[in-house]
């Protein structure tokens, strides 16, 4: 382990030859805030949950958290040069907490085309992804998710750490009119390899069937070495996530290092997938958000003669409109915008849904639910801590392949 620790501290000394390790301590606001997450400083006991890389993360230095109920790290050192190592090179995450749920029967299909709002059907091959969200009856969002297709009759689903159990209750609520079995998989784990280096990494491993994986298109899916490769991710770079029995996590953990990855911690995944403008359930979306004022309308197929729950809910609100929208904001004056902060415009306020500070853009910047007719461009004000500081509003999406697009 020895070995592992000093290979990802000279990954993180090539990124940046001045680093000092273990210098700096910034996590992010989004998580400090997460209610949800109940983050706090912890040490290992047994009211936490762990994945099977708990010690080996403990081993390299990681400040862990209780993150959704789980003893998870959020950095190594500096969360800020891990954020950098992904938008530079490669990080590498553990992210072994979130849930796997695999769907089979004779009805998986149609089963999952009343499910969920995206339409699986548009899946014509084995192997191919897609996002999609699990919604209630009224329209809102009980979770965001993806799926792959394994087989005609068979599904594998990745949920949200903090709503597994909820999840998995309402899908074998919905599926006692169809003939389908659901399994959660605890026996799987998930790494996430992420970064513009991502595929050159999977190319130098071993066996040679890896540098295939690397090849994926995006959101397609392959099986290799008893593990599922996917070309996905949550950071706006290239980047899979890799799922795999538990037995196999930390000997593929170690080689992704060996091989130039950067070990990276939850702090800097939610600064990445802030940047890139991505949702996060319980901020962005939740149970009594309409996925169309989350800005996620795409998500959503309304193709004539599928019922899927929720549907007439979002149908009433695509015809009668919603009053807010979604918005990226960038900060002009001194300060760190935090979600829950409220946003004041010229008629009703809004409020803050994410915010923190942006190691690519090098300001604070949020995602923000403002009234509709507040177009990108408009000034607003975001009060932080009783002090009414100006900002920018922007497309909610701040960078895309390790480039400031609000520059273009």
């Amino acid at each position: 382990m020895g070995d592992i620790v000093r290979k990802n501290r000279s990954s993180m000394a090539r990124l940046n030859p001045w680093l000092s390790v273990r210098t700096e301590f910034f996590i992010s606001p989004i998580i400090l805030q997460n209610q949800s997450a109940q983050l706090r400083e912890s040490t290992l006991s047994t009211e936490l949950k762990t994945t099977v890389l708990n010690q080996t993360h403990r081993q390299m230095g990681a400040r862990m958290v209780d993150f959704g109920g789980y003893d998870m790290p959020v950095n190594y050192g500096s969360q800020i040069e891990e954020h950098h190592a992904v938008r530079r090179a490669c990080g590498v995450f553990d992210v072994s907490h979130m849930g796997v749920i695999d769907v089979i029967g004779v009805d998986t299909e149609v089963y999952l085309r009343y499910l969920l709002a995206n339409d699986v059907a548009r899946l014509n091959r084995v192997g191919a992804g897609q996002y999609s969200l699990l919604l209630n009856d009224s329209g809102g969002v009980l979770d965001d998710l993806i799926l792959y297709k394994l087989r005609t009759d068979r599904y594998r689903i990745v949920v949200n750490c903090g709503n597994k159990d909820s999840d998995l209750a309402w899908m074998q609520l919905q599926a006692k009119k169809f003939d389908v079995q659901l399994s959660a998989r605890p026996d799987l784990g998930i790494l996430a390899l992420q970064g513009p280096k991502a595929a050159e990494i999977l190319e130098e491993m071993e066996p040679s069937g890896w540098a295939e994986a690397a090849k994926l298109k995006r959101f397609q899916m392959t099986s290799l070495e008893g593990c599922s490769v996917a070309r996905t991710g949550y950071t706006g770079e290239d980047g899979f996530e890799i799922i795999c029995p538990n037995d196999k996590i930390e000997r593929l953990w170690c080689e992704l290092i060996e091989h130039g990855a950067v070990a990276a911690g939850l702090g800097a995944r939610d600064t990445l997938r802030l940047e890139a403008g991505y949702c996060l359930w319980g901020h962005e979306m939740d149970q009594n958000t309409s996925p169309i004022v989350a800005n996620l309308s795409w998500t959503i197929q309304m193709r004539e003669g599928r019922d899927f729950i929720g549907r007439t809910a979002i149908e009433s609100a695509l015809q009668l409109g919603v009053r807010q929208h979604l918005v990226g904001l960038v900060l002009e004056g001194k300060g760190v915008i935090r979600d829950g902060c409220e946003v004041q415009t010229e008629s009703v306020s809004g409020v803050v849904t994410s915010g923190s500070y942006s190691p690519t853009i090098e300001a604070s910047i949020a995602l923000a639910r403002i009234p509709i007719n507040i177009p990108a461009g408009s000034k607003v004000q975001v009060v932080i801590r009783g002090r009414s500081v100006d900002a920018q509003v922007t497309k909610p999406a701040f960078v895309s392949n390790g480039k400031n697009i609000l520059l273009t």
